[in-house]
């Protein structure tokens, strides 16, 4: 153990607890994440006064935040995250306990209240993950003093507070995830002269933010107007040689786990708020974006034309909100478009055609009852409406009529809007006067209701 200075034994099926470290002086890198490690940190590691990174991520470890680690002078990566430590995160006796502590991942595990940071060195960490835990209150506005952060990540928590615009003073900070909190109200103050510099992830989903979406919020993200060459920053990714950070990216509620975090992907998520109103046209100053994800709001009027000067997009998520009107041809010209989502919206008409539209499935587009076109079963005639079905025989034609009917009745004896349309849409050739008939019937039956 004396001459031990690297242990590596990550993803393997290592159990029971870790051994003691006492005569690992030397020792300065110690990962055994991915394992079925139990038990407490064991208080030896305190002796290996040259450790630099310790790493016991996701396993089944059981212990409180290990602030006897402070003993160690040069620790530089401290990673807890998937375990179940617990408890509070309040250091009272000293500040800067941890000096060169460049990245703390304590996501996923079981710390509630509300979190102190005075012990970190402000001028010094680069990487905070706290996401995944129980901690509330307001977030900490000493996080404005943590100059050379780049990446922040406390997702899924119970923090109450509005939008934290006054990160933006934060000069190097790339990554920001507030998605599952509690945050609440609009996002209209900022400086849009300085904006965010440098921020290229930008995760506010499943909050309760609200009102339009403002012009002032997309011109404070300046490094999403930005084209980059990914030729020439294909390799570069966020963090250090001895630490990468990762990322969880969500499309159609799926999460899909970057390991690594190219500094080219640029996305915006504020899925799942109260955003309402029209989507703004200004949003095409994202020029680099590559995820756009808008789904679950309640944006109104058409799709904005401007979308199309996305050019890198590759994910477009704007379901399950209140768009009306056709799809735009012009999104055709999105040619590296991967991913698209309009279902459950009233949009109309026929759907575009050719480029990357030729690839999408009938769930792009679900929920959209007067949408016609490739890939639906439904076709459209020259002006893209709905086609009637085509003529036949007269006995065919007066069959498909009854079986018509019958959809208008059943949809009329079970109130069923969609029944009331159908049958309508048939029968206007073959009597228009037995359908109004009907159909104030069924208006004096539902005002009587």
């Amino acid at each position: 153990m004396n001459a031990l200075y690297l242990l590596d034994l990550q993803g393997n099926n290592f159990s029971g607890m870790l051994p003691k470290f006492s005569k690992a002086t030397h020792l300065y890198i110690l990962k055994v994440s991915e394992n079925r490690l139990a038990g407490k940190l064991p208080r030896s590691l305190a002796e290996c006064i040259q450790l630099e990174v310790l790493d016991v991520g996701s396993n089944m470890m059981n212990d409180t935040f290990p602030f006897w680690l402070q003993k160690l002078p040069y620790l530089k990566v401290l990673i807890l995250r998937e375990n179940r430590f617990y408890g509070q995160i309040k250091h009272l006796k000293y500040k800067f306990v941890f000096p060169n502590l460049d990245v703390l991942d304590i996501a996923s595990n079981q710390f509630s209240g509300e979190l102190s940071i005075d012990f970190l060195q402000a001028s010094r960490l680069r990487s905070l993950k706290i996401g995944g835990n129980k901690l509330e209150g307001r977030l900490l506005t000493s996080l404005a003093n943590f100059t050379a952060l780049e990446v922040l990540d406390l997702g899924n928590n119970m923090v109450h507070d509005t939008f934290p615009f006054w990160l933006e003073k934060l000069p190097s900070l790339k990554v920001l995830i507030l998605r599952a909190n509690r945050f609440y109200g609009t996002i209209t103050k900022f400086n849009s002269k300085n904006g965010f510099p440098n921020l290229r992830i930008l995760d506010i989903a499943s909050n309760n933010f609200s009102g339009n979406l403002s012009i002032e919020f997309l011109q404070s993200l300046k490094a999403m107007m930005q084209i980059t060459n990914d030729d020439k920053a294909k390799l570069v990714y966020i963090g250090e040689q001895y630490y990468q950070d990762s990322v969880t990216i969500f499309n159609k509620g799926i999460g899909l786990f970057y390991q690594k975090i190219l500094t080219t992907l640029t996305c915006l998520d504020l899925s799942n708020n109260s955003f309402h109103g029209r989507i703004p046209e200004e949003i095409q100053m994202l020029r680099s974006l590559k995820v756009l994800n808008l789904s679950y709001n309640s944006f109104s009027a058409k799709i904005p034309v401007a979308l199309q000067n996305l050019k890198d997009l590759e994910s477009l998520d704007l379901s399950q909100n209140d768009l009306s009107g056709k799809i735009p041809p012009q999104l055709t010209t999105l040619t590296f478009l991967e991913a698209l989502n309009l279902s459950y919206n009233p949009l109309e008409g026929s759907i575009p055609q050719g480029n990357q539209f030729s690839t999408f499935s009938n769930d792009s587009y679900r929920g959209n009852p007067k949408l016609c076109g490739q890939p639906l079963s439904k076709k459209c005639n020259e002006v893209g409406l709905l086609m009637p079905p085509p003529p036949g025989e007269e006995e065919q034609s007066w069959l498909y009529a009854m079986s018509t009917w019958k959809i208008f009745l059943i949809g009329y004896g079970s109130g069923l809007v969609a029944g009331l349309c159908i049958g309508y849409t048939v029968l206007n050739e073959l009597g228009n006067k037995w359908v109004d008939k009907f159909r104030k019937h069924g208006k004096r039956n539902r005002r009587s209701r």
